[in-house]
């Protein structure tokens, strides 16, 4: 898979420096995936990977402290991170329609 604003991750690394060896992790089970439905994420991520409408994933991010909204079009093996921030922060979005980054 390709994440689409890598530099989104990082700028939330630097902002949130406890969160960066989590955020890493992340990135490289999806960089190394090659998924077709949402039931090949739920293979690599278990329980840390719920899903919602608009083909969201909705990642736990270090033990859940933090919310990982990834948007992701299997056909294009694309994925596009649409949010990441606090538990406190993911409770005041939608996360079938947030488009922050």
């Amino acid at each position: 898979m390709r994440i689409v604003k890598r530099g989104v991750l990082k700028n939330f690394a630097r902002e949130h420096p406890q969160a960066r060896g989590s955020l890493d992790t992340w990135y490289e089970q999806i960089k190394a995936g090659e998924w077709n439905r949402p039931s090949d994420i739920k293979r690599v991520f278990g329980s840390n990977v719920d899903f919602v409408e608009n083909n969201r994933a909705i990642f736990n991010i270090k033990g859940n402290d933090y919310r990982l909204i990834a948007e992701i079009n299997y056909r294009t093996q694309a994925v596009y991170v649409r949010f990441i921030g606090t538990h406190r922060e993911y409770d005041k979005v939608d996360a079938g329609t947030v488009k922050r980054y």
